[in-house]
């Protein structure tokens, strides 16, 4: 079956809202059509997406699926779409995914200090795929945190930060400077296999709410710092190395440029 892009963004805002009426608003389409658009997909589709009450909306698991699938599909198309867009008006730019916890914005300071008329922009790789916005095209190069699948990948090796647990303010373990992984021993970390979190928002609630401690890169806590959360250094669990990394393929001359200017802007903050 052909896959229906407008019922599909449809179906997104609706799953992202988990509510008919603002999903319409984003959209700017009446609630009764966005139902029936819905029920249509669902048909074309042949499972059910969203379970539906009068007080709310939830997705199945098929829904999820989709859902997760949908995020995707549509960044491609967009990011299609303005590549053509790009080349018919003669702009070269430049996209650079990045994971969460890392900033490049001084990258592109003075990336764009040398090429002025290079446009440059964002896209935020999640923490469980962080190489597919270079394997689908919506990046070009990415500012990554180990470990992703390098295959087919050349990577440069930026530097290594520090481990910490990140817990409850008013954990007993906060009171601590420092902790070891003998410390953490007796207490529910979570993003094992058992209890895995699908976003780093998903991850300090449950944290703030007393369902565990994490263990992640000292940059992330930092950009989720909030005064209900604490942060200790676990000084013998392995550190994170962060890379640059572009297909093995890719040879531009533009990315050269902006890898050179990348390492060493990065190795010296």
């Amino acid at each position: 079956m052909d896959l229906d892009l407008r019922k599909l963004r449809y179906f997104v805002a609706v799953a992202e809202h988990r509510h008919f009426g603002l999903a319409a608003q984003q959209l700017y389409i009446a609630q009764p059509v966005l139902s029936r658009q819905i029920r249509a997909f669902e048909q074309e589709l042949e499972c059910t997406l969203l379970v539906r009450t009068t007080r709310s909306v939830e997705l199945t698991a098929a829904g999820k699926q989709l859902h997760k699938e949908a995020q995707a599909i549509l960044a491609f198309v967009d990011t299609a779409v303005r590549r053509v867009r790009d080349v018919d008006r003669g702009i070269p730019r430049l996209t650079i995914a990045f994971s969460p916890g890392l900033h490049v914005s001084d990258v592109i300071r003075a990336f764009t200090a040398r090429h002025p008329a290079i446009e440059t922009d964002v896209v935020p790789a999640r923490w469980w795929e962080q190489d597919a916005p270079l394997r689908d095209g919506r990046a070009q190069v990415g500012y990554l945190r180990r470990p992703f699948d390098d295959s087919g990948l050349r990577t440069i090796s930026i530097g290594h930060e520090p481990t910490v647990a990140c817990m409850p303010a008013a954990h007993p373990l906060a009171c601590r400077a420092e902790l070891t992984s003998a410390d953490l021993a007796d207490q529910r970390i979570l993003d094992t296999p058992t209890r895995r979190t699908s976003s780093l928002e998903e991850k300090f609630e449950l944290i703030a709410s007393g369902q565990g401690i994490a263990l992640v890169p000292l940059s992330v806590a930092r950009s989720y710092s909030r005064p209900d959360l604490a942060h200790r250094p676990v000084t013998d669990a392995p550190g994170t190395e962060t890379c640059l990394a572009v297909l093995a393929d890719r040879q531009e001359k533009l990315l050269r440029d902006f890898l050179e200017i990348a390492t060493a802007t990065l190795l010296h903050t």
